[in-house]
């Protein structure tokens, strides 16, 4: 009987095989080698795409009669840094005793990418070829994808699909890169003094500069508008409370053009005419102080009081988008760092696969999910909570809640901790153990209860205007009690319902917003009074506000806006409803921000973690916008992923997409040598210049 042959992606990671398999093995250069196995590994990418002057001398020099570039055979080669691993790969997939290759590379389209490249350059053939898909480097989960593991043809549509998305970014930035820095090229250099410019560009890069020069310019482009509140002090109980006014149903103001919103007027005139009218006085009698307040006296009436439970459940479990946006919050660092860090604590099998789009968790693996959190128990800092929910079982019947949902799971689900390899947090350094405290955290909110709220409701109406209040009071923590981060400054006991949920998901609290009765119990004052009751209206104020620009991407929100297709959705719960492939994938993204930064179309601010455009950067936008402008497109550019989902789903054909990639290809093409606009540049280069100092 042969040898079985195990090929993974990192050399740390045929240690972690090694192990795990039991065998006594003897390293070798390159590898590792015992009585019936062999454990090699691929230094990432041993081989890549050759550049078109491979294919013939003419691509060389860049010229508008070699495009479109369209190989009906892409050429190959070994990458000359790892050429020595790539000959003992090889020679070991050639032995005569090996008759058995186990492929435990990443679990993913990239990671099939990565040994197929290998086999077709090797041209192996003869040997049984078995697919391990793992999702955590555990000795339990390597010995579990051993035994199941498929045959490697079982993943051909996925190797069809990782093939088509580098064709995709190589012949898109092969042919618009040299199309655009033929045609536009100079005029940017001229305009920019430099010796010549390269119009860098990619599916998903291009796209990305266009939602970062698009936000800028909305940005600038913004007027800010100036609207009016009106609040009213009321004596309630024997309690001041301030009250905002409303043009609801009934209100003589509803749907009034002099209104800005329901709660503000475009002038302060108006306003001030709302207060004469409240307190019955003069037209035009108002003398406001410095506050813009007023003495008076009016009466109202009790319209309304509401109690009102609230309930929010724990967050979904994080996938790597997530971690992202909150390491940028937490931590101010960039995604690429985040990834970084993560892709550590995974090797040293502190948590399972970082590069997944899915926030929730298998069926199979929620039967077994007590073992996870039963290896929690040895960190300090999450033992109580680990060891109340072991003994509550509050873990059973988690496959029947929101955190459990197969269909929602492509290739791995939702990060979460192994419970295993904590003697590695040791030798780690602060940044790492709080962002796997982060997921430990997150992870174990899911079997804890929601937070409560309480939310009090008052309505006063004077004449026919409703005057209101409301407060939000954090009655029972549940999941919130866990969200207390070891990194984070914790928070003053205060039953004000922003610093609740400032707790929770360590989310920060929004700046700016105003709240009247910080040091009233409303709850007091409403036990106290019944609808009908009368109350005193003595003062009313005019509160200006004004609109307020959108706000540039910082890394976190970039991401996000990524995942969905170009939307930055803030709202936490309505994210996880989004369907479909957004821009990039969870393993890319990061990388794609990178090279944008790196080739100085965008700057990012390490402090702040905010990007904004480089003059260079918007000028591309503007070369791109005014040739191929479906390359800004994010819904466009999501449907080329999902396009390349459907491949790896066996729902169109390699060949199908291919013919489609090409006829978009060559169309652009065509249209660009259309044009003749070079020259008419220079108004766009200009106007995008007066915002960049020289």
């Amino acid at each position: 009987m042969g040898k079985s042959l195990f090929i993974a992606e990192k050399p740390s990671v045929a240690q972690q095989f090694g192990a795990a398999l039991g065998e006594n093995l003897s390293r070798r250069d390159g590898y590792l080698e015992g009585e019936h196995m062999v454990i090699t590994w691929c230094v990432g990418h041993l081989v890549t795409m050759s550049y078109p002057d491979v294919y013939d001398e003419k691509y060389k020099k860049w010229r508008l009669e070699t495009l479109p570039f369209l190989p009906t055979e892409f050429k190959y080669e070994v990458i000359s840094s790892s050429a020595k691993q790539y000959g003992i790969v090889t020679s070991l997939m050639k032995r005569d005793d090996v008759d058995t290759i186990y492929v435990c590379t990443d679990s993913g389209r990239e990671g099939e990418y990565i040994y197929r490249l290998v086999e077709q350059m090797s041209g192996v053939t003869g040997k049984v070829r078995k697919r391990v898909w793992i999702d955590s480097q555990t000795e339990e989960e390597i010995l579990r994808g051993v035994k199941e593991a498929k045959d490697l043809s079982e993943y051909d549509n996925l190797s069809d699909a990782a093939y088509l998305r580098a064709k995709e970014d190589y012949l898109m930035g092969i042919n618009f890169s040299r199309l655009l820095s033929i045609r536009y090229g100079n005029s940017m250099a001229n305009f920019l003094n430099e010796k010549y410019c390269v119009v860098s560009v990619g599916r998903v890069m291009t796209c990305v500069l266009g939602m970062i020069v698009r936000r800028e310019r909305e940005i600038r482009n913004f007027e800010k508008t100036p609207f009016y509140r009106v609040l009213a002090g009321v004596d309630v109980a024997g309690a001041n409370l301030s009250m905002e006014w409303k043009a609801v149903v009934g209100s003589r103001y509803e749907n009034s053009p002099l209104l800005y919103k329901e709660n503000g007027f475009k002038e302060m005139a108006s306003a001030v005419k709302l207060i004469e009218e409240t307190l019955e006085m003069e037209p035009g009698s108002a003398v406001l102080d410095e506050e813009r307040r007023i003495m008076g006296q009016a009466k109202g009436s009790i319209e309304k009081i509401e109690k009102k439970k609230e309930k929010k459940k724990p967050p979904l479990l994080y996938n790597l988008a997530e971690l992202q946006n909150d390491c940028s919050k937490f931590f101010k660092i960039s995604p690429d760092e985040t990834l970084a860090v993560v892709q550590e604590l995974y090797e040293k099998k502190l948590v399972t696969y970082p590069r997944t789009d899915a926030r929730v968790l298998s069926t199979a693996v929620a039967k077994e999910i007590h073992k996870n959190i039963r290896g929690l128990l040895g960190i300090p800092g999450v033992r109580d909570y680990a060891q109340t929910i072991l003994d509550q079982e509050m873990y059973k019947g988690l496959a029947k809640t929101r955190y459990v949902n197969d269909k929602q799971i492509t290739d791995h689900y939702a990060i979460i901790p192994t419970g295993q390899g904590l003697s590695a947090l040791k030798g780690l350094n602060s940044r790492a153990v709080y962002i796997y405290e982060t997921i430990v955290r997150r992870f174990l909110a899911i079997f804890y209860p929601p937070a409560e709220y309480e939310k009090l409701n008052l309505t006063i109406k004077s004449g026919s205007e409703y005057f209101f209040a409301s407060e939000k009071y954090l009655k029972e923590p549940g999941y919130l009690s866990l969200m207390e981060y070891s990194f984070r400054k914790k928070k003053t006991a205060t039953a004000d319902a922003k610093e609740a949920a400032a707790v929770d998901n360590g989310s920060e609290e929004n700046e700016g917003e105003e709240y009247e009765n910080l040091n009233i119990n409303m709850a007091e004052v409403l036990a106290q009074i019944k609808k009908g009751d009368e109350v005193g209206i003595g003062s009313m104020q005019i509160k200006e506000g004004e609109t307020s620009p959108p706000k540039r991407y910082n890394s976190g929100a970039m991401i996000l806006a990524m995942e969905n297709a170009g939307q930055l959705i803030e709202d936490e719960e309505l994210r996880s409803q989004i369907k479909g492939s957004g821009i990039g994938t969870s393993a890319t993204r990061a990388e794609i921000l990178k090279k944008l930064v790196n080739n100085k179309y965008i700057a990012l601010n390490k402090k702040t973690q905010i990007y904004t455009p480089t003059l260079q950067g918007e000028m591309i936008f503007d070369v791109v916008n005014a040739s191929i402008p479906s390359l800004l497109n994010p819904e466009l550019t999501a449907s080329w992923e999902k396009g390349l989902t459907y491949v790896a789903d066996g729902e169109i054909t390699a060949d199908e997409y291919m013919v489609k990639l090409e006829n978009f290809i060559k169309q652009k093409t065509a249209r660009v040598l259309a044009n003749n606009n070079q020259y008419a540049m220079q108004g766009m280069y200009r106007a995008a210049a007066q915002y960049y100092k020289k």
